[in-house]
């Protein structure tokens, strides 16, 4: 070892060189580990170490693996926590039975990708009718604290589980430990922690471990869909810290940074991880990513090259959370690229537009409301405004992830009965229905059972009331 800088380590060899992305050991166990980034000259290597360097000095000497970082895949990771490294840290004893793979994997060239554009069926109405997800496609989740992100990706997971039998993996990037721990137990409650594997890159790590632990989560994914002929689904979060270690790296090696401080290789680095996601003849990896945005700045750098590869975008708002209504998805602000008549057919596209201008056409009358209240409106606003409380109260809906907390039963609704609810209510056939009928049920007859229930209910209170002393 000739230097030491922070994480950035120079080695000298005196015979042949390691290549590019070889994994180096070194320290008094051989525990500190060294990725090669750079060929110096015809001796010289230069590193960025993946563990902290605490005890490293020059002269001391570094063995070359001769192999690149590798993670474990076989049927027996399922159920299982891991670091970058592949080490299990859930405390439930060692892997048998697998098999170490290289996490540096070409993306699938185009001759082996599938063709044809599918929907990704999610169980949740407001995203399959108005957001619908591609197959094998790229969707980014915004949201601020507290707004719903986590119980929507647990959402996802138990209905991918439960319904797709699939498989489901977490990547932690940048997260910090009690998220990481919250969602171990989250998923353990709720009986889905059997068919999904979980990877953190936590916030305490050297840049160099954050930046491959997206590599090693792919890697892992890429087994079930190449192998095993399963569709995964790969939840990222957050897809920026990817990048911000990324740029701590690039500053490390003393690369000339770019636009906004961000590193010259910031498109190409992206690209290599995402272009991994995709959807082939044997199956598909359908990635969800909670994408931060810096300052709310949508042309920051590392939200412009992020949104490239996004096929679908969905906002949560903390203004439709704080009514009550989840998932608290803005249904203007969100939108997906699926949603053409040649991918979702003509009836559920004109259905989706509709729904859009009904609800576009309520948000203007709001105003208006709260100034003037809904008697000054007229009659065809009066319709607009019912349809639209009908149809917000209709995109709620009751989780599985939340059924300890809500005691509502968790629901899942297809595609048909989703549609078919909405255009029941866009006809005005349940004028005479309230709407809190339409709120947290699954398909649209429970609003129909709902309201007979109360009716009931009420006519035996009444027959209670009116009932002489001597009969009650």
């Amino acid at each position: 070892m000739t230097s030491i800088r922070g994480s950035v380590v120079d080695v000298r060899f005196d015979d042949r060189l390691p290549a590019i992305n070889t994994l180096l050991l070194t320290g008094h166990e051989q525990e500190i580990k060294i990725e090669v980034y750079a060929q110096l000259n015809a001796h010289h290597v230069r590193g960025i170490s993946l563990t902290p360097t605490q005890g490293l000095a020059r002269g001391m000497n570094v063995t070359s693996t001769g192999k690149e970082l590798a993670v474990p895949v076989g049927k027996n990771i399922l159920g299982r926590m891991f670091d970058v490294f592949g080490n299990t840290i859930d405390h439930q004893g060692p892997l048998s039975d697998v098999t170490w793979k290289s996490i540096h994997r070409s993306p699938p060239s185009l001759s082996e990708r599938a063709t044809k554009s599918e929907v990704f069926l999610t169980g949740i109405k407001a995203i399959d009718v108005l957001i619908p997800l591609e197959r094998g496609g790229k969707a980014g989740l915004f949201g601020g604290a507290g707004v719903g992100k986590t119980v929507l990706l647990t959402e996802m997971i138990h209905n991918m589980v439960g319904h797709e039998k699939g498989i489901s993996m977490f990547c932690g990037i940048g997260e910090r430990c009690r998220e990481g721990h919250e969602l171990y137990h989250d998923m353990k409650d709720a009986d889905v922690l059997k068919d999904m594997v979980l990877i953190f890159g936590q916030m305490n790590e050297p840049p160099g471990a954050r930046f491959r632990v997206g590599h090693a989560a792919l890697t892992m994914a890429e087994y079930f869909r190449d192998e095993e002929h399963r569709d995964v689904l790969l939840l990222i979060d957050n897809i920026f810290r990817f990048i911000q270690a990324g740029m701590e790296v690039s500053g490390l090696m003393g690369q000339m940074p770019s636009r906004l401080g961000y590193q010259p290789t910031l498109e190409t680095e992206l690209s290599k991880l995402e272009e991994r996601i995709a959807n082939t003849e044997a199956g598909a990896i359908t990635s969800i990513q909670a994408v931060y945005v810096p300052a709310d700045d949508l042309t920051d750098p590392a939200a412009v090259h992020t949104f490239s590869h996004l096929s679908a975008t969905i906002v949560l708002s903390r203004e439709k959370a704080s009514e009550g209504l989840y998932p608290a998805i803005d249904l203007l602000a969100s939108n997906s690229k699926m949603a053409t008549p040649g991918i979702i057919g003509n009836r559920h596209y004109e259905m989706a537009q509709e729904i859009r201008k009904t609800l576009a056409h309520y948000e203007e009358l709001k105003d208006i409301i709260a100034m003037l209240g809904l008697e000054q409106l007229s009659p065809a606003d009066h319709l607009i405004v019912n349809r639209a409380r009908r149809l917000e109260r209709f995109l709620t809906q009751p989780f599985y992830a939340t059924e300890k907390f809500s005691d509502f039963k968790g629901k899942v609704v297809s595609l048909q009965d989703a549609l078919d609810g909405c255009e029941r209510i866009l006809s005005d056939e349940f004028e005479d229905v309230p709407e809190s009928a339409f709120y947290m049920i699954g398909n649209i007859e429970e609003a129909l059972k709902k309201n007979s229930d109360k009716k009931q209910a009420a006519k035996e209170k009444l027959k209670k009331k009116t009932a002489s002393p001597v009969e009650a």
